[in-house]
């Protein structure tokens, strides 16, 4: 089966790879490069990077966190029943306070995230999405 996508034989993340491995093999003067050696270049440039750090630097500690808050609940609920039974408010205990804060922290980390790739990822992404569309239309003779 042929696949018509550039990123199939490329290795996404860079795991693999092995360091110090020579730069991709130019074209010949006036020979377009092929389609897969330009998204390799994209996928190594500058700024494909600086846009993969800035998505890790949010990502990262935002699933940690709430992986560990999500821990932290399931065990102090399974282990300390006593605690999680204790009345706030009425009939409203340590637990429906924390299974309901499980519910507000998913909400607020989706606006964050959603906040933090407007304003610090999505410029740069779009930028380089277009360079990238622009080397491929050279690369295709102008047909997208």
């Amino acid at each position: 089966m042929q696949y018509d996508d550039p990123w199939y034989d490329s290795l996404a993340s860079g795991w693999g790879e092995q360091a110090g491995l020579p730069a991709p093999v130019t074209p010949a003067r006036g020979e377009a490069p092929a389609a897969g050696d330009i998204y390799l270049e994209v996928q190594r440039s500058a700024a494909f990077q600086e846009v993969r750090s800035r998505y890790l630097r949010f990502v990262v500690p935002a699933v940690t966190g709430f992986f560990l808050w999500y821990v932290a609940y399931v065990v102090a609920a399974t282990t300390a029943p006593g605690l999680m039974a204790r009345p706030v408010v009425g009939a409203v205990n340590v637990a429906m306070l924390a299974g309901l804060g499980q519910f507000l922290t998913t909400f607020l980390l989706t606006w964050a995230y959603a906040r933090h790739a407007r304003l610090r990822r999505d410029r740069a992404a779009l930028e380089l999405r277009w360079d990238t569309q622009e080397l491929a239309r050279g690369v295709r003779g102008g047909v997208l």
